[in-house]
């Protein structure tokens, strides 16, 4: 009976593969390939992912900010890039030749200007987490409106702030240069890259990689001179940054007209105390007539062979400490002559 089986089995095969191949309907290479095989591939799971989805965008008060529902019930903030690509901050002044665009009076300056840092939509990404080399200030005789940050050759360089590229080529000493303004109003500088990595009206987030640390331009090494600006109005980074631990100083920073000066070396420590220097407009007024009178009563020698500090210190009734601090300088400097000093 089994032997019966198995020859009407096998003749009804040879039967239907005849047939296919006589109706031309399809191989048995065909035939074997329909036949469910267990596929040795590896297969994504179906199961979805645990990250919420956004179910829904909504306006608020504020223009530039919207608000995001996502499924898991919860929400959160997020900018409004076309609104803010259209605000008046990336319109005014927007000059991709000139690296110092601004062209704004010291009295056409606010007294005092909130900056907002950051926020739940406004995240900061520290340059380089290392130890300051190069301070702001007067440095040899000249300003230096920046710090300098050791930093390796080819290293890749990361935005601080989310902003628009305003300015991204060489520039004489700065070597290759790239300039992002942010939508509270500053401006931050990244000079020396040997390599610049984004274009001019490119929207760039924070720790977005800008380009690669070099020493282009006037260096004598590889370092990232990196600069804070407002209007145009260079001040120390220092303030709000902590170079070494890698950390914003403050989430909100009020910067005062009478910083931006050239013989300002006011430091603020908290936003406390922030609050608590808040002066009158008559006050600020008062304040800066009190600077402007130092400035205009200011000092200044150039170096002769044979000058030392101390014998200047006699000379203007001033003390070596003094006009080192005057000139950024320790008491153990060299002075070339040629090299002028303030003094007073």
């Amino acid at each position: 009976m089994k032997r019966l089986i198995s020859i009407i089995c096998i003749v009804a095969a040879v039967a239907f593969h005849a047939s296919a191949q006589q109706a031309g309907q399809m191989s048995m290479k065909r035939a074997m390939s329909l036949v469910p095989r267990p596929n040795i591939a590896p297969v994504k799971s179906m199961i979805p992912t645990q990250e919420p989805l956004s179910v829904d965008t909504l306006e608020t008060s504020d223009p530039g900010i919207r608000m995001v529902l996502r499924s898991d019930n919860t929400w959160d903030y997020i900018k409004n890039r076309e609104w803010i690509d259209n605000d008046e901050v990336y319109r005014q002044v927007w000059d991709h030749n000139a690296a110092k665009c601004y062209d704004v009076k010291y009295e056409d300056l606010p007294f005092r200007a909130t900056i907002w840092l950051a926020d739940s939509t406004t995240r900061f990404y520290c340059p380089y987490q290392t130890k300051v080399f190069s301070k702001f200030g007067w440095r040899r005789g000249r300003q230096h409106t920046g710090v300098d940050l050791p930093y390796p050759m080819g290293t890749p360089v990361g935005a601080a702030f989310e902003g628009k590229v305003r300015f991204a080529k060489r520039c004489g000493g700065y070597g290759n240069l790239v300039i992002i303004r942010h939508p509270n109003g500053l401006e931050t500088f990244y000079g020396h890259l040997s390599k610049i990595n984004v274009e001019e009206d490119q929207w760039v987030s924070a720790g977005e990689i800008i380009g690669l640390g070099g020493s282009t331009g006037r260096s004598t090494g590889p370092h990232l001179h990196f600069e804070t600006r407002y209007q145009g109005y260079a001040f120390d980074p220092q303030w709000i940054i902590d170079f070494e631990k890698g950390e914003l100083k403050h989430g909100v920073f009020v910067l005062h007209r009478k910083y931006l000066t050239p013989g300002s070396t006011y430091v603020p420590e908290s936003e406390d105390e922030e609050e608590a220097i808040y002066l009158s407009e008559e006050e600020e007024r008062a304040e800066e007539e009190r600077i402007a009178r130092e400035l205009a009563a200011a000092k200044y020698h150039k170096i002769r062979s044979g000058d030392t500090l101390s014998g200047l210190a006699v000379k203007y009734h001033t003390t070596v400490k003094a006009i080192c601090k005057l000139n950024g300088i320790t008491a153990k400097t060299t002075l070339r002559p040629g090299r002028t000093l303030r003094v007073k």
